[in-house]
């Protein structure tokens, strides 16, 4: 929104600056972090007025969580507001992949937000049903994978990038869209399976917003992808401004969901970052890449299936428990070990996904 004031630039001025993508990506991480400082507390407030007893606690989880009873859900409310108030201030509003972005992250945050509510209300783990989870997730990713490929450049249109063979494009054809689906909401539900430690989501889903922000700066500049040998996806650079106002909503929010947590993100952070990640892949033809950048959260998320396909098939589980990071406080790794050990796997895996980028 305020990009409209470089109307009243002649070029020079303090006006001229809002022209310039990286003034506003910084702009927009420090209006969501100070959103996130001034809100914070107001809202945990507010949660823990309404919830009373906060979110219910599995019974088969490790005993150490039972001391985290009481503590309220929904933070997500805190990074989704943070992050769009600050998109909408400092990005490009007449941009359609920002929109694009945008949709699916307030869809699958209403999704998650109805989740966390039937969960808080009903005091169980259940929630929504995941078949009308996983439904209403495919309704929004099929119409952002179509808003994708239409404003794609032709060349670019319904085509897979391939990363490190640049000059390899494999046609998808109407598969394309059926293919964007998979790719937003297998990265929602992954993420929101990570989300199950005190801040052990929030900093992998950070590092991977700075990875694609910087993607998105190349992929949407020409004279970067002729360099680095990449596709030129115009318009991709905004999305800068998105991910900033992501990590800066995220930070605000790790300031109070660091160990003890006061709030939990709930499904209503965890389903709509994840689907964010996914809609910025699915936009800047990166969604390969999104599998090694977002590693973690695929490997979380594979523990599921082995688990459960495992256990229907034997009866005996591969894990002491899924998902993975449950896993080692079985085995009695401490909460701050695991957490910290895969945000260090997951910057390790951002930097080899940004090796992609000048690999020939």
């Amino acid at each position: 929104m305020l990009y409209e004031l470089t109307r009243f630039s002649e070029g020079g001025d303090l006006f001229n600056l809002f022209r310039y993508i990286t003034f506003r990506a910084g702009a927009a991480f420090f209006t969501a972090l100070i959103f996130g400082f001034i809100f914070g507390r107001p809202l945990i407030n507010l949660l823990r007025r309404k919830q009373k007893k906060g979110q219910p606690i599995r019974d088969d989880g490790p005993a150490s969580h039972f001391s985290k009873a009481g503590t309220p859900t929904m933070g997500g409310l805190l990074i989704l507001s943070a992050g769009i108030v600050s998109t909408l201030l400092w990005a490009r509003l007449d941009n359609p992949y920002v929109w694009i972005v945008l949709g699916v992250t307030l869809a699958f945050g209403l999704i998650g937000f109805a989740d966390d509510y039937a969960k808080v209300t009903k005091m169980n783990t259940k929630g929504v049903s995941g078949k009308v989870r996983m439904g209403l997730g495919l309704l929004v990713a099929a119409i952002a994978g179509y808003a994708a490929a239409v404003n794609h450049p032709p060349a670019l249109t319904n085509q897979l990038a391939v990363p490190v063979l640049k000059d390899t494009l494999i046609n998808l054809s109407i598969l394309f869209v059926p293919f964007a689906m998979i790719v937003i909401v297998g990265a929602a539900n992954a993420v929101n399976l990570t989300d199950g430690l005190d801040g052990l989501a929030i900093m992998p889903v950070m590092i991977a917003a700075g990875t694609f922000g910087i993607m998105s700066y190349v992929v949407g500049n020409s004279n970067l992808t002729s360099y680095l040998g990449v596709h030129f996806v115009p318009g991709t650079g905004e999305l800068v401004i998105f991910c900033s106002a992501l990590i800066g909503g995220g930070l605000g929010f790790l300031w109070y969901n660091a160990p003890p947590a006061a709030v939990f993100m709930g499904d209503t952070g965890s389903l709509a970052l994840g689907g964010a990640l996914g809609a910025i892949a699915v936009c800047i033809k990166h969604e390969i890449v999104l599998a090694i950048v977002g590693g973690l959260f695929v490997v979380e998320a594979l523990s599921v299936i082995i688990q459960v396909a495992y256990f229907k098939r034997t009866g005996r589980r591969v894990f002491l428990m899924a998902p993975i990071h449950h896993h080692f406080e079985k085995k009695g790794w401490g909460e701050a070990q695991i957490v910290i050990r895969f945000w260090i796997i997951a910057l390790i895996l951002a930097l080899i996904g940004l090796a992609t980028l000048k690999v020939r």
